[in-house]
């Protein structure tokens, strides 16, 4: 695998006879920051699909971590728990409580009923939900009610829900739809600083965002890996030029 934290080798699927994912080929490595464009079709939410076991391929590979296991026949909460964490595009928060809360019950702790049902919070939770808060921008809104924050808050407030499962694996769906200017910056902030710790893979349209995430691009078309590369080097791809830029 040398060295790769996510192999993904000759995956292919089809949904009624249509090739969603065709012989696709991907790597990415611990600490990496990843972003993959490409055309609505072009295969991208499927390919998250798959790595998180919502999709079974019909032929192909997907192996992780330095023991090499196949997540093929995994199931989506066996893949979670192995490390791989996925945020996508419309946040998913439990309105009705507080930042806190939502942080809180996030955090990676024993979930046998028992465990769950008797939990109070320590020292120790209480200090990496204040850490996290700190990483995703919202200490100054810890008892806030997550229904109250803005559709940028909640989706940093998702992403640190993630954070505090402790993943190796980090997918992001379209982060910066609907964000202001300020946010948007802020989550490319964010989404680099998580990086250093963990392989960060962002599904984006917004070009502007991808230039400042500042970091090797991934182009899909036709379920397929069209290009590979810097940012400049992809859009100066005729190929990528001609199915996706110039559109």
């Amino acid at each position: 695998m040398s060295g790769a934290l996510l192999e993904v080798d000759g995956i292919s699927v089809s949904f009624d006879g249509f090739k969603a994912i065709n012989n696709l080929s991907f790597n990415i490595d611990s600490g990496e920051l990843r972003a993959i464009i490409g055309p609505n079709g072009a295969g991208k939410t499927t390919f998250m699909d798959i790595i998180t076991g919502k999709t079974r391929p019909d032929s192909g590979k997907v192996i992780w971590g330095e023991e090499n296991v196949s997540l093929i026949k995994k199931s989506e909460s066996d893949i979670a728990n192995m490390g791989i964490g996925r945020k996508f595009q419309k946040p998913t928060v439990f309105e009705d409580q507080t930042t806190r809360d939502n942080l809180t019950m996030a955090l990676k702790n024993k979930r046998k009923p028992w465990a769950v049902l008797f939990y109070h919070s320590n020292a120790d939770d209480r200090a990496k939900v204040d850490d996290i808060a700190d990483e995703i921008g919202l200490s100054d809104h810890l008892d806030r009610r997550a229904g109250d924050l803005s559709h940028g808050q909640k989706q940093w407030l998702e992403i640190g829900m993630l954070l505090a499962q402790e993943p190796r694996l980090l997918l992001v769906d379209e982060p910066a739809a609907g964000m202001t200017v300020d946010e948007r910056n802020h989550t490319v902030t964010l989404l680099r600083r998580a990086a250093e710790t963990r392989a960060v893979v962002v599904v984006e349209h917004d070009m502007e965002f991808i230039r400042n995430l500042d970091c090797k691009v991934t182009v899909l078309h036709e379920g397929s890996v069209l290009a590979e590369g810097s940012l400049d080097h992809v859009t100066q791809n005729q190929d990528v030029i001609d199915v996706y830029l110039g559109r």
